[in-house]
C-alpha cells in the first residue's frame, strides 16, 4: 500500500483516499475544501497524549513510543478502516506544523508495519 503525509493546510496531493487523522479539525479548513473520504480521528493520539506532546520535538521519542502503544491497542480499528481503503494510494492528512514530529509520521510507520504481518 502506498501512502504519504500531507498537511492539509499545503495540500497538493490529487488523487487517493484521503483520510484526515487529527482528533480536532483543522481551524479554517471546510469540510468541502478537505475533500474527504474519511476522518480517523478515533486513530489520533489520545487528548492526554496529545497534550503532554504540545509539538515538542525534544519530546518526540517518548511520544513516538507511546503513540505507537496506543495504535497497538487499537490495532483491530486500524485494520477496519484500512480495509475501507480498497487498494488506492492512502493519504494522511494533518494539521500540525512541524512535518517532521507530527502523529500522522508515526500512523504511517504502524500501518506500513501492518501490512508485513
Amino acid at each position: 500500500m502506498q501512502i504519504e503525509t500531507c498537511r492539509i493546510y499545503e495540500d497538493g496531493t490529487t488523487g487517493g483516499y484521503r483520510v484526515l487523522v487529527d482528533r480536532l479539525w483543522p481551524r479554517g479548513i471546510s469540510k468541502e475544501e478537505a475533500n474527504l473520504d474519511d476522518h480517523w480521528k478515533s486513530l489520533a493520539p489520545s487528548d492526554e497524549l496529545r497534550q503532554w506532546f504540545d509539538h515538542d520535538p525534544e519530546k518526540w521519542g517518548s511520544f513516538r513510543k507511546k503513540y505507537l502503544s496506543e495504535l497497538k491497542q487499537n490495532k483491530d480499528e486500524v485494520k477496519a478502516q484500512l480495509e475501507e481503503v480498497s487498494g488506492e494510494p492512502l493519504v494522511l492528512l494533518y494539521g500540525a506544523k512541524d512535518e517532521e514530529h507530527n502523529h500522522a509520521r508515526v500512523l504511517k510507520e504502524y500501518i506500513e508495519k501492518l501490512n508485513f504481518e
